[in-house]
């Protein structure tokens, strides 16, 4: 497996003046993201900077096999269904600083 960090933002399903948290189909999203956690693909997932309450921006970091195997996992996110989230870019990550703490998590049940 390597690590992967991936760039999502609103796209032209997204209700503008409205935060993340007002969306439609919020807690469909959230139980998609918390699925592929709890299977040890997303890592860290989260807005950057503030942008939950408008437009939202948002950074992963996922283990997956391949730039392949994300994009097809992401498919299914409920908020790429209906266009409210786009997946901007999906790079290679080398993680330098942190593996230790990386590596002594627990395994996801």
């Amino acid at each position: 497996m390597s690590l992967f960090a991936i760039t999502r933002e609103a796209g032209p399903g997204w209700t503008d003046g409205k935060g993340a948290f007002e969306q439609s189909g919020v807690n469909d999203h959230a139980a998609f993201m918390n699925n592929l956690a709890n299977q040890g693909i997303v890592l860290f997932a989260g807005p950057l900077a503030g942008s939950e309450h408008d437009r939202i921006r948002v950074l992963l970091i996922a283990d997956a096999d391949s730039e392949t195997d994300i994009e097809r996992r992401l498919t299914d996110d409920p908020w790429v269904l209906t266009q409210r989230l786009v997946t901007t870019s999906v790079e290679p990550w080398n993680l330098f600083v942190g593996a230790q703490r990386l590596s002594a998590q627990p395994a996801a049940q």
